[in-house]
């Protein structure tokens, strides 16, 4: 058994004031009641919030503070992420500190929430580090995870635990707790998913472990949740397979280049056709007319007609 400690935080986020203080409370209360956990997270833009006016350099004042925290406590830290301000362009960054207070890697988000996330840019390097005698981790933020290539990616890189701070408080968390099993399912790793409150999401953090199982959810109060990951776990799944069934990451390993959608100067004339990357607006009446008498054409039954009877109160 190879165990490691790791504590999420999901906490309250004020988008109005900064929650570097009430971040820096919660690491106290964190490892004053469990002095054992190693490494903690905290949920994506947890410092400042949403707004993208809070953009800052990194390094910064956020940064410095929590690498002074990392080393107060001999802990692994992940601190959420901050909008950063660099060259003129804004980026959601993340920051990776060690025990020594060490920052050992930044990762900037490879898909920003477009078309909502308006006037980000994305990164384009992948996030992986190493923690000595435990293992490879990884780090991913919120709308990432939707994009599978993302975290196959990581977990080809050797990525046994993957870390995934979010700021999800739309009406999808529901979708993004099942695509965070099966992450950890297809890729048999654990991914380690925190989530904030009010303007920092709706919670309901999740961890899962290396066949998909969850091994804790939280609520959508402020929690703590240490819990302690035995990493061996998933090299036992990758060379055994699922629950001793399926072994995703070697049958992958044997087809890789076979893909064809992923060659350079591919052309996808399929999803040219489904239009920009654009925010949904109201439909106008001969717009819903056109769409109405789309579908009738499509599939002219019964049901269709009843349902579409009052068509002229439109």
């Amino acid at each position: 058994m190879n165990p490691f400690a790791i504590a999420g935080i999901q906490m309250k986020v004020s988008a109005v004031a900064p929650n570097v203080e009430m971040m820096k409370l919660k690491l106290d209360i964190t490892m004053n009641l469990y002095p054992w956990v190693e490494m903690v997270v905290f949920s994506e833009l947890c410092a400042y919030g949403p707004l993208t006016y809070t953009a800052h350099e990194v390094p910064g004042y956020f940064e410095h503070e929590m690498q002074k925290m990392a080393k107060k406590y001999g802990i692994w830290l992940l601190p959420g992420s901050v909008f950063e301000k660099h060259d003129g362009k804004i980026y959601n960054t993340a920051s990776v500190i060690n025990p020594q207070g060490e920052v050992v890697t930044r990762y900037r988000k490879m898909f920003p929430f477009y078309p909502y996330e308006v006037g980000v840019t994305p990164g384009n390097k992948f996030c992986i580090f190493d923690v000595p005698n435990v293992g490879r981790f990884g780090v991913s933020i919120c709308y990432d995870m939707w994009f599978p290539e993302t975290i196959r990616t990581m977990t080809v890189m050797g990525a046994e635990v993957i870390l995934h701070p979010t700021m999800t408080g739309t009406i999808d968390r529901d979708i993004e707790l099942s695509i965070v099993r099966a992450m950890a399912t297809v890729n048999q790793c654990f991914f380690f998913d925190v989530n904030g409150l009010d303007s920092g999401g709706s919670g309901v953090s999740v961890v899962c472990g290396p066949d998909g199982r969850v091994l804790y959810q939280a609520g959508g109060t402020e929690e703590i949740f240490p819990l302690e990951l035995d990493i061996e776990r998933v090299k036992r799944s990758r060379e055994l397979g699922v629950l001793r069934l399926g072994q995703p990451l070697k049958s992958f390993r044997d087809h890789i280049g076979e893909f064809d959608i992923y060659q350079k100067g591919a052309v996808h004339p399929y999803l040219e056709s489904l239009g920009p990357l654009i925010k949904p607006t109201k439909l106008d009446k001969l717009e819903k007319l056109k769409l109405i008498e789309n579908e009738l054409t499509q599939t002219p039954t019964t049901i269709d007609l009843v349902e579409y009877k009052g068509i002229e109160n439109l």
